[in-house]
Parts: structure tokens; C-alpha cells; sequence
């Protein structure tokens, strides 16, 4: 697996590996399912404090996540992460937060974070694997206020991601 910039040629790719509105939403912003036809090709803000990424296994794409670096809050987030559907399930999601982590240690910030649906057990499961745990529950309160869920948010602990 080798991580890579991304590239706009990959924008209705990704696009079409939302299954459902949740992931529509969170590529997006907008709970719709199908993709909107009308954002395939511009659903990513183009940010100088976002870096966007492509997990590719030999040729193909099979994943997409962003990391957002706030400097002001010396702090990174991993975000909008998506697993082709074709190959969920074979470790590719615990591949990709892994390369992921690279860019985001790798910009000096303090901490680094993931927020999740708290339905999406897993992405949990996973987040835990590769070496993430819960904030304390004040915190997620606090960080939730004014989300439009009430989201899980998990801090990347620098441990050794397990199997």
C-alpha cells in the first residue's frame, strides 16, 4: 500500500464509494444519497491547511482521507476517511489511518484527533487498532457543541497499532 497525494482525475471515483447519506455526508457536507451529480467533481475544498490523500494498493485507488492542520490549536485531524466498498473488510481502512498518521506526526503539531459517527462500530474498532483512544467525555461534549451530531472524538495516544 503506498499513500499519494490526491489527484482531481480521482474526484467521481471517490465520490461513487459512498454507499449510503451518511457518506455522501461525510465527503460532502450534504446528507443525499445518490451523490449529487452537481458535486462529483467538486466535493473537496481545495485549503492550504488541508492535505488530501490517496491509499493505493499496487495501481488502484482503494482509500481517501484528509488532514487538517490547525495552527492556531497546534493540533491535526484525520478526516473524511473512505474505503473503496469493493474491498472493506481486507484491512484497508487500518492501512490507510495508518499512512495517514505519517503526514500528520510528520507536521510537528502536539495532537492529532478523529472524530466519528458513533454508530460506525467499525471505524471505532479500527481507530482503536491503530492506536487511538476516547477523549474524556467533557471534552466531547464540549467539542460537540454546535456539530450537527453528536460525534465520537479520539485522540491519536502514539502507541504501536495492534493487529
Amino acid at each position: 500500500m503506498e499513500l499519494r497525494g490526491f489527484s482531481d482525475e480521482y474526484a467521481v471515483q471517490v465520490a461513487g464509494w459512498a454507499v449510503d447519506a451518511k457518506e455522501v455526508a461525510l465527503l460532502s457536507g450534504r446528507v443525499e444519497y445518490p451523490f449529487p451529480e452537481e458535486l462529483k467533481t467538486s466535493w473537496r475544498k481545495v485549503d492550504a491547511e488541508i492535505q488530501s490523500y490517496l491509499l493505493f494498493d499496487g495501481d488502484r485507488a482503494v482509500g481517501y482521507g484528509e488532514v487538517w492542520l490547525d495552527e492556531e490549536e497546534d493540533e491535526v485531524e484525520l478526516a473524511r476517511l473512505i474505503v473503496d466498498p469493493k474491498v472493506r473488510g481486507r484491512g484497508f481502512g487500518k492501512g490507510l489511518v495508518r499512512a495517514l498518521l505519517v503526514p500528520a506526526v510528520d507536521a510537528g503539531y502536539s495532537e492529532v484527533f478523529i472524530r466519528v459517527r458513533p454508530d460506525n462500530a467499525v471505524a471505532i474498532q479500527t481507530y482503536h487498532r491503530t492506536g487511538f483512544v476516547d477523549v474524556p467525555a467533557g471534552l466531547m461534549d464540549e467539542w460537540n457543541q454546535g456539530q450537527p451530531i453528536a460525534y465520537r472524538w479520539m485522540r491519536y495516544a502514539g502507541e504501536t497499532p495492534t493487529e
